[in-house]
């Protein structure tokens, strides 16, 4: 948007109209959305609000606000690091550069656990980044079962900065997780009956690749999993036997082409019941497995 703009008096319909064109222009995919997130961030208005009063003058503020982040989103920055939020499993998380933004292929890691859920379980969430595995599973696993069932849940991360923000989303959305920080198993005690992890899996070589939002914005440590993708299925597929209990699950999210791969990975470790689900689009996107110590 130009500055000239700030001299004008901004409805809620022309500061859509105004915003779209940017986006536009920009080549942000889905700008009309974008647009209106946007201005449902900036000027607090929901769509039945916005179709009761279209004309409706916004602010000077929030003209400003709406106007900056217009062009915030303009330069490929993600919408969620501009609102600051994120909805997972019908949750709002708060998002910020240093956690990957939760998207809804992983929503599929929480439903295929929550089927595999059990009264007195722990559980663990490696990776976990914003925390909305594991926050939504504590929230949705007791929802309507308290205090009949009790479960614990941890999430670890390597990185400070994202355990922070995950320890605020659960505190914020009242959820019982202990968070911990650790370099994979490396500070994490016992032994869990369920495992899950949306762990770093694109190819070192494949993330300059990736889309502008994703490449430059999302944290790197989040997303690489070394020349093949692999490494870290690898180390959590054999260090979490360590920390299974006696039939214990072990979930992890996949990219689309790596089915064969984290299964193969799973049985040659003792690993039964390799089982792969898919996601929303037809893609693979959960392996799981259950191992038994015997």
């Amino acid at each position: 948007m130009k500055q000239k703009h700030l001299e004008q008096s901004l409805t809620l319909k022309s500061a859509l109209q105004e915003g779209t064109e940017c986006l536009k222009k920009a080549k942000v995919p889905e700008p009309e959305l974008d647009a209106w997130i946007l201005l449902e961030y900036a000027a607090k208005v929901e769509r039945s609000r916005y179709y009761l009063d279209p004309e409706r003058e916004l602010s000077e503020k929030e003209s400003s606000l709406y106007m900056e982040a217009i062009r915030r989103r303009s330069s490929r920055i993600p919408l969620q690091h501009i609102t600051g939020e994120q909805e997972f499993m019908g949750f709002s998380f708060r998002v910020n550069p240093h956690v990957l933004i939760p998207r809804q292929d992983t929503e599929i890691l929480v439903e295929t656990a929550l089927e595999k859920a059990e009264n007195h379980m722990r559980i663990l969430d490696l990776c976990t980044g914003s925390g909305c595995i594991i926050i939504s599973l504590s929230k949705m696993i007791l929802e309507g079962r308290e205090p009949a069932w009790e479960i614990e849940c941890e999430g670890s991360d390597i990185s400070p900065e994202a355990l922070k923000t995950a320890k605020g989303n659960a505190d914020r959305l009242g959820a019982r997780v202990h968070f911990i920080q650790s370099d994979l198993f490396e500070n994490i005690q016992g032994a869990y009956d369920m495992i899950v992890s949306n762990p770093p899996y694109i190819q070192t070589s494949e993330i300059e690749e990736l889309q502008d939002e994703v490449r430059l914005y999302d944290p790197r440590i989040a997303l690489d999993g070394k020349e093949d993708g692999l490494y870290f299925y690898r180390r959590i597929i054999e260090e979490a036997r360590e920390h299974l209990s006696e039939k214990g699950w072990l979930l992890f999210e996949i990219g689309w082409d790596q089915k064969e791969a984290v299964s193969n990975l799973m049985e040659e470790a003792g690993y039964t019941l390799v089982t792969v689900k898919k996601d929303l689009a037809g893609l693979d996107r959960v392996v799981m497995g259950r191992y038994n110590k015997a």
